[in-house]
């Protein structure tokens, strides 16, 4: 199908509807693809060896956002993404794009020892990727690509909530966005009058409470309690929980005022009038699951370190996505890019 369309897209992720078209273009059709390119879907399922008791699980993720510590983001998100499937992240493929003119060897040395870093602590292996000085970008980039492995039949999908599950968050939100405002906009911070240790404590979000949902993910998984997870992050909160509504094929009913937002990153977000539940949110982790184990699920989370919070309900998808909010009942939010665009595009 052909897109002809001069309509400018706004930044971010390719809107829902678009996207559903393009990928339905692609050669996708392989009997051994048990999850593919999918709206909502956070990463690939590969029956890659006849008979064999393990999946391959593969993904691809770049980092925009940050400069600062971007070696870090880029394992993590990745390996998040690899993780809600049940799979174990265990291969790190990066390619780094650096500045013409505005790096060097301290720079690329500093990158490469944030990705050795992120990747042992998850005891992931850097298996090969790419790197080159270009006129493309204007800032680092790095898009890199994860495999993990995962039990043939303990694999988990961002589309398979059911009506009548219940819909958790480990973690809060919007950790991410805390971290990347703290740090890519500390000196209008500093001069809005934040003090330096404040703002200190909200950039040290990317690691406490940290980005990785590793552990939580594979917690719930092993413990065959959950339906489905879904790693939010561009978008946040609210685009995630869409994008699993979408993929799973039914509604939901969301009390949005129940999802633990910090308060810290919630004041940052004020600052320049930004949802923190339209934020990018990595540092949580959405799952659904059968009622009668909502409890079992959070104690599972709380005995490896994680709060886990009940925020709604999974519907039939006739009845749509509905949110409570500020107390009262209303269509569910969408953003049509991450709130934290608009300060690198106003």
């Amino acid at each position: 199908m052909q897109i002809s369309s001069t309509f400018p897209l706004p930044p971010g992720k390719l809107p829902p509807g678009l996207l559903a078209v393009l990928l339905a273009g692609l050669p996708t059709d392989d009997p051994r693809l048990l999850v593919g390119p999918t709206v909502g879907e956070d990463a690939a399922v590969i029956d890659f060896a006849a008979g064999a008791t393990e999946l391959l699980v593969a993904k691809t993720d770049p980092i925009t956002f940050a400069t600062d510590e971007i070696g870090y983001y880029a394992v993590n998100v990745c390996a998040n993404d690899v993780a809600v499937t049940g799979a174990t992240p265990l291969y790190y493929l990066p390619t780094l794009l650096l500045p013409a003119g505005q790096s060097d060897m301290d720079l690329a040395g500093r990158i490469f020892e944030q990705v050795g870093a992120a990747c042992r602590q998850l005891d992931i292996v850097v298996a090969g990727g790419h790197s080159e000085v270009t006129v493309a970008v204007r800032q680092p980039v790095i898009a890199g690509a994860m495999l993990g492995s995962v039990a043939r039949d303990q694999f988990v999908r961002s589309g398979g909530a059911r009506a009548g599950d219940g819909i958790l968050i480990a973690g809060s939100v919007p950790v991410e966005a805390t971290s990347i405002l703290a740090r890519e906009r500390r000196a209008e911070l500093v001069a809005r009058g934040w003090s330096t240790e404040d703002l200190d404590r909200a950039a040290h979000f990317l690691h406490q409470p940290g980005i990785s949902v590793v552990a939580p993910a594979l917690a719930a998984a092993r413990a065959g309690l959950v339906t489905a997870m879904h790693d939010p992050t561009e978008g946040g909160l609210v685009t995630g929980l869409a994008e699993m509504a979408l993929a799973s094929g039914v509604g939901m009913e969301i009390d949005l005022d129940s999802a633990p937002v910090h308060a810290i990153s919630r004041r940052l977000c004020a600052e320049w009038g930004l949802d923190p539940l339209g934020s990018i949110a990595s540092g949580s982790l959405i799952a659904t699951c059968a009622p009668d184990v909502v409890e079992e699920l959070i104690r599972v989370w709380r005995e490896c370190g994680w709060q886990g919070t009940v925020i709604g309900t999974v519907t039939h998808a006739g009845e749509g996505m509905f949110a409570v909010r500020d107390g009262r009942r209303d269509r569910f939010p969408a953003f049509t890019s991450d709130e934290l665009t608009r300060l690198w595009t106003d």
